[in-house]
């Protein structure tokens, strides 16, 4: 029995035969990527997306077999990003009029269906930007994931009026959505916190190439200028990026065949014992003296010290001054005086132990 020959899909001359032979551009991440170039028909390009799919796919495995080939069955492994590329080309492109009569309809009746349709047309359009990112995260199903979230945003606060192709409005939302994934899962701590933070992890590496290539040095006080950060951030996020994470679990030292961790190494949050009964005993005697001084108090220092020094919700000057009949900077005055003699007593019975501000 002869054989039979399975049939493949033709490749285009232009197709990238290796991942090593296309890489796409990195991250740039500063919030100034450059619009979707169109192609004038609302689709940026897609119609050559088959290609870049196909090329997406031979980076997983290394040699993926063409969108279009049935899988083989038995031991051969399945892989999840070639299926879902198939998938996607299941849903065919909208042509720009049927894009803004659907997205008119979206706009006034919010129908979700139609909201479904804009989304699965412009699906093909998050995996080709997902494919300029790989470099910077290799799991591309999660970048596709992230950017289907922005594609979903993109497309609930789209205004057909505006004048602007929903393939180009959408592209801002998809490599928001990407590049903060991307920001929160480099490492498994969270490495970029502040604005200035997140501009240089997407900048500072590509900045020191530009400088040496101009024959400047990379030094932080350069970078900060040009970037517009401080340079404190500069030689932060130098250390950071320039440092794995570290597991307080690791081991570092071993002894009489026990090894100590990190953890091990840190100081303890809680006070010795020693200390516990030291504040203990210093806080009972300070409590011993106040009640001893309030004893050698008369008149209005015995207000000002149950209502001000020592109470847990202490009243106002003025408040205290309404109940004597006096201004509030005279009961200033009279706290003042008291303090002054409290630290007196307090520095004759306890020493240095305990101060009074």
């Amino acid at each position: 029995m002869a054989e039979r020959k399975k049939r493949r899909s033709p490749r285009s001359k232009s197709e990238p035969q290796s991942g090593e032979d296309h890489e796409a551009r990195g991250a740039s991440g500063d919030g100034n990527e450059r619009e979707p170039e169109g192609d004038g028909d609302g689709h940026d390009d897609l119609d050559g997306d088959d290609e870049v799919l196909e090329a997406a796919g031979e980076l997983v495995d290394g040699a993926g077999a063409p969108l279009d080939v049935e899988e083989p069955k038995g031991l051969a492994r399945y892989d999840a990003l070639q299926a879902y590329m198939r998938e996607v080309r299941r849903h065919p492109l909208l042509t720009p009029d049927e894009e803004h009569r659907l997205a008119v309809e979206y706009a006034k009746s919010g129908d979700v269906d139609i909201a479904a349709r804009l989304v699965t047309a412009n699906l093909r359009l998050v995996v080709k930007l997902a494919y300029e990112y790989r470099r910077a995260f290799k799991n591309m199903m999660d970048l596709v994931q992230e950017g289907n979230i922005g594609l979903m945003q993109a497309v609930k606060r789209y205004d057909p009026y505006r004048g602007v192709k929903l393939s180009s409005y959408a592209a801002w939302w998809i490599r928001a959505y990407m590049l903060r994934f991307i920001l929160n899962n480099w490492r498994l701590v969270k490495i970029g916190t502040t604005q200035a933070q997140r501009k240089l992890f997407f900048n500072l590496s590509t900045e020191k190439a530009k400088l040496k290539a101009l024959g400047i040095e990379p030094t932080s006080e350069e970078i900060a200028k040009r970037l517009n950060v401080a340079e404190s951030d500069v030689v932060e996020m130098d250390r950071r990026l320039a440092r794995a994470d570290a597991s307080l679990d690791t081991p570092v030292a071993s002894s009489d065949g026990r090894t100590t961790t990190r953890l091990e190494l840190l100081p303890g949050s809680s006070d010795t014992p020693e200390v516990a009964t030291e504040s203990a005993e210093l806080q009972t005697a300070l409590h011993q003296h106040l009640d001893e001084f309030r004893k050698t108090l008369t008149g209005k220092d015995v207000q000002i010290f149950d209502k001000r020094l020592v109470a847990d919700e202490p009243l106002t000057l003025q408040e205290l001054g309404d109940q004597f009949g006096v201004s509030r900077e005279r009961v200033r005055q009279l706290e003042a005086r008291l303090t002054g003699k409290l630290r007196e007593y307090l520095k004759k019975t306890l020493g240095d132990a305990v101060g009074v501000g």
